[in-house]
């Protein structure tokens, strides 16, 4: 699984908790499925709305922000 350039990782370190993804689908998801089809790591996935990202699957490459009609991922910000 390669990694976007300038894309951070979404493993945590050793000792700092479980992993959190870079991204947030938020309530304002539609489930248009848009994103779905454009993760190349395939870490969002349809259960329920708003979908869910698999953080040990997320590269942070924000292809899923740019594709999303209703503005409803976001990225963020800070340490998992």
């Amino acid at each position: 699984m390669s990694q976007a350039p300038g894309a951070r990782s979404a493993a945590a370190p050793a000792g700092s908790g479980p992993a959190r993804a870079p991204v947030a689908v938020t309530s304002a998801c539609t489930g248009c499925g848009a994103c779905l089809l454009t993760c190349p790591e395939h870490a969002i996935r349809p259960h329920g709305r708003p979908l869910d990202v698999l953080p040990e699957l997320c590269t942070g490459c924000l292809e899923c922000v740019e594709v999303c009609p209703a503005d409803a991922i976001t990225e963020l910000e800070g340490p998992g």
